[in-house]
């Protein structure tokens, strides 16, 4: 943690819901004027998209049912934790670009599914803002949760995470539901060792649970719409949360526990506006003093 150089972490699983809270703090960015250093998760994949199929095939022909994306093996651990590491001291560190398709691709020539060159974390940032599968990571190795100054879980019921990504994946990506379905088996162990532990260490979760049946998500044909959710939102230490306001100002909200509020799933971003607003209010100033800009 650095008031100089602050760290604001988003973990979540694949179809999760991170990209939807990634664009809240963008347009939080954008109103308060903070210029933060953007870490995709996916970039410190070990493998670009080829190389990671062909790794899977060999894999699966050792007998290797659990090869997946969520694992340590399959991830740079090490060079996360020096990212959050060093830019926590100097304000810098390594990072890259994963390009997902032809959009992202075409402006560096490159053929999608593959990595940018390293490079410096450009100087001058107010903040570093990761989104991805392992803001939280703690293993034998590496304790990458230590580093943010606010780690966030998205975190939906698990049938409903499984219909977004099959969702995502068949619409988008052009996937089949069995396709989707074996990825989804192929990464329980990892998911079960490695994603789920990191809400132990986060500062807030945000779950969206469904008011709708999700009883076979294989078979949904829909997403459940936010008006068919509720949002239960924990934080780990709730000391100088004003739980009375947030009540105030979000119709048909409740607590559930004395650490948690409950809000209707279409207020969630209004939720995370009300709730980070004044957290990232408080890093900048604690930024500006340590670094005598006031």
């Amino acid at each position: 943690m650095s008031e100089r150089h602050p760290i604001i972490a988003i973990t979540g699983s694949s179809g999760a819901g991170t990209t939807s809270v990634t664009r809240t703090f963008e347009n939080i960015f954008r109103r308060e004027g903070v210029n933060a250093a953007v870490i995709e998760g996916d970039s410190f994949h070990r493998f670009d998209r080829k190389a990671m199929k062909t790794k899977a095939a060999e894999a699966e022909a050792q007998g290797n049912q659990h090869f997946s994306h969520f694992g340590p093996d399959n991830n740079l651990f090490p060079e996360l934790e020096a990212l959050f590491r060093d830019y926590a001291q100097s304000g810098t560190g390594q990072r890259r670009k994963y390009l997902h398709d032809a959009e992202e691709a075409a402006p560096y020539k490159q053929d999608p599914g593959t990595f940018t060159p390293w490079e410096a974390v450009p100087d001058g940032t107010d903040l570093l803002f990761y989104e991805g599968l392992h803001g939280a990571v703690v293993t034998p190795e590496v304790n990458i949760a230590q580093h943010p100054d606010l780690l966030i879980g998205v975190v939906p019921v698990i049938n409903l995470e499984w219909i977004q990504k099959l969702y995502r994946d068949k619409s988008k990506r052009g996937y089949s539901t069995e396709a989707v379905t074996d990825t989804i088996l192929r990464r329980m162990p990892d998911y079960v060792n490695y994603i789920c532990p990191q809400f132990n260490h986060t500062h807030v979760n945000f779950q969206r649970v469904p008011m709708v049946d999700t009883s076979n998500p294989f078979i949904s044909r829909d997403i459940p719409s936010p008006d068919e959710s509720m949002v239960v939102i924990r934080f780990a230490k709730p000391k100088g949360i004003d739980f009375q306001y947030l009540l105030s100002m979000i119709h048909d909200s409740f607590m559930s526990r004395a650490n948690t509020i409950v809000v209707p799933g279409g207020k969630m971003e209004l939720a995370m506006q009300l709730i980070f607003t004044p957290f990232i209010w408080r890093m900048v100033e604690r930024r500006k003093r340590a670094m005598g800009l006031n």
